[in-house]
C-alpha cells in the first residue's frame, strides 16, 4: 500500500502559504495555496498533483489528519 503525505508550508519573506505532498523515495511536489478551497482540498489537490507526477495508476481510496495536522492519502490501484 502506498500513502502520500501532505505538509503546509507558512509564508516566508518571498513566497506565500504552500503544501508540500511527498511519498515515498523523497518525491514531491509542491503548490501555491488556492485560497478558494478549503484546506482538505488543497491537500487532496497536493497528492493529486503528485499522483500524476509520478504516473501513477492509483486513486486516493482514504485520506485523514495526523497528530501534526498533516494530511494522509492512501492509495489504491485503478
Amino acid at each position: 500500500m502506498q500513502a502520500i503525505q501532505v505538509k503546509y508550508l507558512g509564508a516566508t519573506n518571498s513566497k506565500g502559504n504552500r503544501l508540500k505532498a511527498i511519498a515515498c523515495c523523497d518525491e514531491s511536489v509542491t503548490l501555491s495555496y488556492n485560497y478558494e478551497l478549503e484546506a482538505n482540498d488543497n491537500a487532496r489537490v497536493a497528492a493529486l498533483e503528485l499522483i500524476k507526477k509520478l504516473e501513477w495508476n492509483v486513486v486516493i481510496s482514504g485520506e485523514g489528519m495526523l497528530r501534526n495536522g498533516d494530511y494522509a492519502f492512501t492509495l489504491r490501484g485503478a
